[in-house]
């Protein structure tokens, strides 16, 4: 099982965190060649006995194994957030088209990160202040433009 992936222009790869199914020797090697570091879990069987990018990461996960860990354990927030967003808005999409799929995608993302915010400032007791109120209120003087009406806007 290989990435095959792509890395758009003027995106920077730092680090590719992946599950065991994804460690192999090519794959670590491609995540390499995009200058980044792949924390990908090794399976029980796993040994670095044909070198490469592969030996190199399985030596560093044996050598600093609470390093690599915190890693590769970025993965678990993404997955945890995608099962949320699954949870809350269901795991398909509606859209036909691809632009209106990732905006739809996005929509469920901001809609999420909404709800994280309100349940968040419940749970803490915090008041969200979003602009502040002025001293003395300003009077709005009557117009027939219909553009001027929403001028003080």
């Amino acid at each position: 099982m290989v990435f095959f992936f792509q890395v758009p222009k003027g995106f920077t790869l730092r680090e590719v965190s992946a599950d065991a199914a994804y460690a192999s020797y090519d794959n670590f090697d491609e995540v390499a060649e995009h200058g980044a570091t792949g924390y990908i879990a090794f399976p029980i069987t796993a040994s670095g006995r044909q070198g490469g990018t592969f030996a190199k990461m399985f030596h560093l996960y044996n050598l600093n194994r609470d390093d690599y860990l915190a890693h590769y354990h970025k993965r678990s927030n993404v997955e945890s957030t995608f099962s949320m967003l699954k949870a809350k808005f269901g795991d398909s999409l509606r859209s036909k088209t691809d632009i209106a799929m990732v905006n739809e995608a996005l929509c469920k993302v901001l809609c999420h990160n909404l709800c994280c915010l309100v349940q968040s400032a419940e749970e803490l007791g915090v008041v969200a202040r979003f602009w502040e109120e002025e001293a003395e209120p300003r009077a709005i003087e009557p117009t027939s433009d219909p553009i001027e009406a929403f001028a003080w806007i």
